[in-house]
């Protein structure tokens, strides 16, 4: 049961795997419980306390059930894909103008995210990142 736990995990994230987080995508414990013909309950007891190398590291299989925003496509985009994108862009920002969590939501919403200003808020307090009137430097 594991091992075919995660060869459809690896199947459903075979982006990551090649690519990095900025491409994992949204999975629920459902979509591979329904792909094998199993319990939810049963999936969630088989990755428990498991672990993954992938080519990207080492990860708790729980990672990969992660939620998601929805791309203008229709597509999602796993949160920790979106959290590495807003780590990017405030890396990237000007320190004496730093970006606000309306122009991080403008920036994202620009490249297909449909995302809302509260939920980067919410990802920017949980990375440690301060807002940007605490992130201005002169």
């Amino acid at each position: 049961t594991l091992y075919r736990v995660v060869k459809t995990i690896v199947s459903f994230q075979r982006d990551f795997m090649e690519y990095g987080i900025k491409h994992l995508k949204p999975l629920t414990l459902r979509q591979v419980a329904e792909a094998l013909g199993l319990h939810e309950s049963t999936v969630s007891r088989a990755i428990a306390n498991k672990y993954v190398q992938t080519p990207q590291g080492v990860y708790e299989l729980k990672f990969f059930f992660a939620s998601g925003v929805e791309k203008s496509g229709g597509q999602g985009v796993a949160a920790e894909s979106v959290k590495k994108i807003l780590q990017e862009l405030i890396a990237k920002e000007d320190p004496a103008n730093p970006l606000t969590d309306q122009a991080l939501t403008d920036i994202l919403t620009r490249q297909g995210l449909r995302i809302s200003r509260r939920t980067v808020a919410k990802y920017r307090d949980e990375m440690g990142i301060p807002s940007a009137n605490r992130r201005k430097r002169f």
